[in-house]
C-alpha cells in the first residue's frame, strides 16, 4: 500500500475527533467485495469476531483464533480504501498480560495492513490499552454485552439492568477511554445507560443495540441485510439478502433441471 492511499483513509483521531459532531457510520466486514461495497458509505469497518458465527457458522466467538481474524482482516483491506480498517482481538489473544496483547495486536496490523484492533474491555484492561497506545497501536474498547464473556454473564443477554452492574458499565467505559481508546463501542445497554456512558467519556461511543444518542452505530452486516431468519431485536433489517439467494438459486436450479442452462447467450464462443 502506497504512503498516498494510507493517508487517504480515515484515521483513528480523526474518529475521535467527531465525538459529538457528525455521526460515525460503521458496519461489520470480512471479504474483499463486500467490503468494497461498504467503504463508499462507511467511516469505520470493523472485522469482527462476528465472523465466527456470521461466516464459519460457530455458536459463539470464544472459537475464533488470531489467524482467521489476520485472514478475514487481509480481505477487507483489498477491499476498502477510504474507511478506517479495525480487527477485533479475538478470546485469549490478549487477556494473559499486556506483552502477549502486543504480539497479537502486532502481528495483526503488520499481517493485515488495519489501522487498529478492538478489544472487549473491563477495568482490568485498562493496563493493556495504555501499554498499546503507547507502543502505536490504536485500540477501539467495547463495553456492556461482550460476546466473548458470554460464558461467564450467561449468554447474550442486555446488560446494565441493575444499578451495579450499570456503574460498573460505565466505569469500564471511562478507564478504557482514560487508557487511551480511540472510541468506545457500547453493547446491549438500555437508552438510558448508553446516553450516560455517552456523557461520562471523552471519546465516541459506537453504539449497537443502544441509543441514537450514541456518536456512531455499527451493525452486523449480514443481519441487516437480511441474511439470516432470526437476528437481535435492535436489528432493522435493510435488505432481503435471504430471500434473493434463495430465489436467484431456485431460478438457477429450474434451468439446470430443464436443461436451459445455459443458453446460446451465456456459452463460451470461439473466435474464428
Amino acid at each position: 500500500m502506497s504512503a498516498q492511499n494510507f493517508f487517504a483513509r480515515m484515521t483513528a483521531p480523526k474518529i475521535t475527533a467527531r465525538k459529538g459532531g457528525q455521526p460515525i457510520v460503521c458496519l461489520t466486514a470480512y471479504d474483499a467485495p463486500t467490503a468494497a461495497i461498504l467503504d463508499e458509505h462507511c467511516d469505520l469497518l470493523l472485522v469482527g469476531d462476528s465472523v465466527g458465527m456470521v461466516v464459519h457458522g460457530l455458536t459463539t466467538t470464544v472459537g475464533v483464533t488470531l489467524d482467521m481474524m489476520i485472514m478475514h482482516g487481509k480481505a477487507v483491506m483489498r477491499g476498502s480504501t477510504k474507511a478506517l480498517v479495525v480487527v477485533d482481538l479475538p478470546f485469549g489473544s490478549y487477556e494473559d498480560s499486556v506483552e502477549t496483547a502486543f504480539r497479537s495486536a502486532s502481528r495483526v496490523m503488520m499481517e493485515t495492513g488495519c489501522q487498529a484492533v478492538k478489544i472487549e474491555s473491563g477495568t482490568y484492561a485498562a493496563q493493556t490499552i495504555s501499554y498499546l497506545v503507547e507502543r502505536g497501536i490504536p485500540v477501539m474498547s467495547h463495553v456492556g454485552l461482550r460476546p466473548q464473556s458470554m460464558n461467564v454473564l450467561g449468554g447474550f443477554r442486555a446488560r446494565g439492568r441493575t444499578q451495579s452492574v450499570a456503574d460498573e458499565i460505565i466505569e469500564n467505559a471511562k478507564a478504557a477511554a482514560k487508557a487511551g481508546s480511540f472510541a468506545v463501542v457500547v453493547e446491549g445497554v438500555s437508552e438510558e445507560l448508553a446516553d450516560k456512558v455517552t456523557a461520562a467519556v471523552d471519546v465516541p461511543t459506537i453504539g449497537i443495540g443502544a441509543s441514537s444518542g450514541c456518536d456512531g452505530q455499527i451493525l452486523v452486516t449480514p443481519d441487516m441485510l437480511g441474511l439470516f431468519e432470526r437476528v437481535p431485536k435492535f436489528v432493522k433489517k435493510y435488505g432481503t439478502m435471504r430471500a434473493d439467494i434463495d430465489d436467484a438459486v431456485k431460478s438457477y436450479a429450474s434451468e439446470v433441471k430443464a436443461r436451459t442452462f445455459p443458453s446460446a447467450d451465456f456459452t463460451y464462443k470461439f473466435k474464428s
